[in-house]
């Protein structure tokens, strides 16, 4: 096993890891690249979830947190963001050495994964309710008398932050910002196949001034540790991303408090492409869409529809980019992207592909593991895939596989790409404006792009549509998320 960060601090990273209390299975942290072991941990159990609940309760009811004034929060909040700047480089390689995604991305993935936490200590001292001076009648009288009311913006309380493996430091970050910019304790699960910068950004935080108990580090597996969070009584609201399937579990957990719950799920994202499209850009973002980080992303687009009239010429497009891409790992030099994440992963890809063959589907390009260490799959192109049988295009795969399909027309191109159970995301390509934004409003994702892919901004809220998940992160809506409201009353 190699890496280029240091080895003192690697190790330093491991050992915090394996000292971690835990009480259940040896869990093993495997380097996607080279399939060697990294370190391995104990899943820490319900046991440790129970303490770490009743830290983050304790530091919740003394006000440690929660109590301070949002102007010394924000203090704090941007003390995390310059650590983490500071330790970028470190991150990023744990990131690239735990995923195995290029260098190049993990570096960029860093410093927006800081930004959270400055954009979100702005909404700190700016989390206010509304006030309303009404005129209304009594119970028992006609009389209109006068009252005052506003309302009051409060934290949940502790919450439960439980994030996945495909992009570990930017989606622990993404929850924890405004998690804390709200007031609120924490219990923080990452993925167990990705801890490692989660646990050099659990001592960063403390360095930076949060008080003990406020953010409480757990690993294990989601069916232990995940369960436990999700079913706590003392856990007021569990924020999650990850897999459909897992969601729905963790909302029949969450039933016994009747806790709230965020989810930010799956998705089988369309892509539209128009005879009139920008076919250089259209070709090779639709490419970089799916084939980035091997389609380990939610918002991939993992179908792509054609206009009958250039369908050939972007099948071409998309195969030649599925054939010259650059495969590898973070050190190998002009990687664009790596391999899945784990052995489990890869058989569940070629299964998929596997699938298709025998059901006549034609590979274009692709469609086999590299002849090579690693979980590496060819990034695959498939055509003649049947929309109303085929699990290849209904299914999140959460791999290197597109189908690329025809249409006709726009009630054709709309009808496929609303055919799901999912709505994350949404793209069109078209240089008819009218019909670029008549398409935003008909395509049924939460998440529409025009003429553009794989954007995002801090300020601008993101959510899917149906089993695509339930509320909004990022912008003054992920705040929000983690505050409950209160209407006041007073007669006048």
């Amino acid at each position: 096993m190699t890496s280029t960060i240091s080895d003192t601090a690697l190790q330093g990273v491991i050992d915090d890891l394996q000292n971690r209390p835990g009480t259940g299975e040896t869990i093993r942290v495997i380097n996607p690249v080279t399939e060697e072991q990294i370190a391995e941990f104990t899943d820490c159990g319900k046991e440790a979830v129970d303490e770490a609940v009743a830290r983050a309760k304790a530091a919740y009811e003394a006000g440690v947190w929660a109590g301070l004034p949002g102007r010394e929060r924000a203090k704090v909040m941007w003390r995390i963001a310059d650590l983490i700047e500071e330790h970028a480089e470190e991150l990023a390689q744990l990131d690239s050495l735990n995923t195995g995604m290029p260098l190049m991305q993990s570096r960029l993935i860093v410093p927006t994964s800081a930004e959270f936490f400055r954009y979100y200590a702005g909404w700190c001292s700016k989390l206010n309710g509304t006030a309303y001076d009404i005129k209304t009648t009594g119970i028992a009288t006609d009389t209109y008398v006068d009252m005052h009311a506003y309302t009051l913006k409060e934290p949940y309380g502790v919450v439960g932050l439980i994030f996945p493996w495909n992009g570990p430091i930017f989606n622990y970050c993404a929850k924890l910002a405004p998690a804390l910019a709200a007031g609120c304790s924490s219990v923080v699960k990452p993925a167990e196949e990705t801890p490692l910068s989660a646990v050099l950004l659990d001592r960063l935080i403390r360095q930076a001034g949060v008080p003990d108990g406020v953010v409480n580090l757990l690993t294990g597996y989601g069916h232990t540790a995940g369960a436990a969070i999700t079913a706590h009584p003392d856990v007021e609201k569990v924020a999650f991303t990850g897999s459909t399937e897992v969601g729905k579990m963790i909302v029949a957990a969450s039933a016994g408090n009747l806790k709230k719950v965020m989810l930010e799920l799956g998705g089988k994202s369309p892509v539209l492409i128009y005879d009139d499209a920008d076919l250089n850009m259209a070709v090779m973002m639709a490419a970089m869409g799916i084939f980035v980080h091997s389609g380990q992303g939610c918002v991939c687009g993992s179908r792509i529809f054609v206009q009958r009239g250039v369908y050939d010429q972007v099948v071409e497009g998309i195969a030649m980019m599925a054939n010259t891409i650059k495969l590898g790992g973070p050190e190998e030099e002009g990687c664009l992207s790596g391999p899945l994440i784990s052995e489990k992963q890869l058989t569940r890809v070629l299964g998929y592909i596997d699938e298709g063959k025998s059901d006549g589907v034609e590979v274009v390009a692709g469609g086999h593991r590299l002849d090579r260490a690693g979980y590496f799959v060819h990034p695959t192109v498939l055509t003649n895939v049947d929309p109303s049988t085929s699990r290849l295009y209904k299914e999140e795969i959460f791999g290197p596989v597109v189908p690329i399909i025809p249409f006709d027309d726009d009630d054709e191109a709309v009808a496929m790409a609303n055919d799901t159970t999912y709505g994350l995301a949404a793209t069109a390509w078209t240089t008819n404006l009218s019909r670029a934004h008549t398409l935003a409003k008909r395509l049924q994702a939460g998440t529409v792009s025009l003429n553009c892919q794989l954007v995002f901004d801090h300020d601008v809220p993101f959510g899917g549509y149906k089993q695509s998940g339930w509320g909004h992160e990022f912008g003054r809506d992920g705040v929000d998320a983690y505050m409950k409201q209160k209407s006041v009353w007073a007669q006048l």
